[in-house]
């Protein structure tokens, strides 16, 4: 059994998906959906522009997104149907691509959706005021120990349980910064500031969810043609209203990541495919469980190898 998992923000790079557009027509017309979608070249930002440009949060994410559609516009080119997984999953903004992948959003509603709730996080907090820090080496029960104490009446949460031993806090700077030298004590390999420009998926993030709740309110949302296991939940859902409720929950709930493969892991999923940039989700899946199969696919020559399986 197969799941296509779809990337989050960090994961992006100047020229990703540039090749899967000149390989593929299906691949191109994604990109300019979401550029007359947004009434913008972000096309030419994301294949010529600069990273620090591309990286800030409200480009990055219908960024990852266009790629991660492109990338499957690519496989079916080639044959290789959607419904031959049987779930989808993304770790955070990859939850969006999921669910355009499965229909439940069009592709200019979810560029639209994305460059609002990029604006909404990176508005919610001052730039300076917030922080994230990933955390080595402790399970989740340690981190977050260590971010409850760490908080002394400032935000510090969990933020993100991505496999064992990677586990990333967000909230007041202050508060991360106590959170690293904790976890240090705690006995963490490693904890260090992530270059982020906000604390993504703690409670300071309210404001932005409010902003989806009312944004989310509006959109048409179908029922995905594969069920979606959602980051706040871990498990599959599959009907509009509660979709639309956990989207709004995501904005400041942890990311739990872990918990979503040991979900799909249980029931049957042995293939791992990531649909677009970067393999960093491939790395966490495999830190959760080594028998699961990974492969990714964000271009044109990752596709020959999957072809040639």
């Amino acid at each position: 059994m197969r799941a296509f998992v779809f990337p989050g923000q960090g994961a992006q790079e100047i020229g990703m998906g540039k090749a899967l557009a000149n390989h593929y027509r299906d691949s191109k017309d994604v990109f300019e959906e979401v550029d007359d979608a947004l009434g913008q070249n972000l096309s030419d930002l994301i294949w010529e522009g600069d990273i620090e440009t591309l990286t800030l949060t409200e480009n990055a994410q219908p960024a990852l997104m266009a790629t991660s559609l492109a990338a499957l516009r690519a496989l079916e080119a080639e044959g290789i149907a959607f419904d031959t997984a049987s779930f989808v999953a993304g770790h955070s903004l990859g939850e969006y691509s999921a669910l355009a992948a499965a229909g439940a959003f069009s592709i200019s509603d979810t560029a639209r959706l994305l460059r609002l709730r990029g604006t909404a996080m990176q508005e919610a907090v001052p730039v300076g005021v917030g922080a994230m820090a990933a955390i080595l080496g402790l399970d989740f029960a340690a981190v977050k120990s260590v971010a409850e104490a760490a908080s002394q009446g400032q935000v510090c949460e969990a933020a993100n349980d991505n496999d064992p031993g990677q586990v990333v806090v967000s909230g007041h700077k202050a508060a991360v910064e106590r959170a690293i030298d904790l976890a240090k004590e705690a006995g963490a390999k490693r904890a260090i500031l992530l270059p982020v420009s906000a604390p993504f998926h703690c409670s300071l993030m309210e404001p932005a969810a409010e902003q989806m709740a009312i944004a989310l309110a509006e959109i048409n949302i179908m029922i995905p043609s594969l069920p979606l296991v959602a980051n706040v939940c871990a498990c599959s859902v599959s009907g509009p209203s509660i979709i639309r409720s956990l989207l709004v929950e995501q904005v400041t709930g942890s990311v739990r990541w872990r918990e979503s493969v040991m979900f799909l892991a249980a029931e049957g999923v042995t293939e791992f495919w990531e649909i677009g940039a970067g393999k960093a989700l491939s790395g966490m899946i495999r830190r959760v469980d080594r028998t699961l199969d990974c492969q990714v696919v964000g271009t044109p020559e990752d596709i020959v190898k999957i072809l040639a399986l």
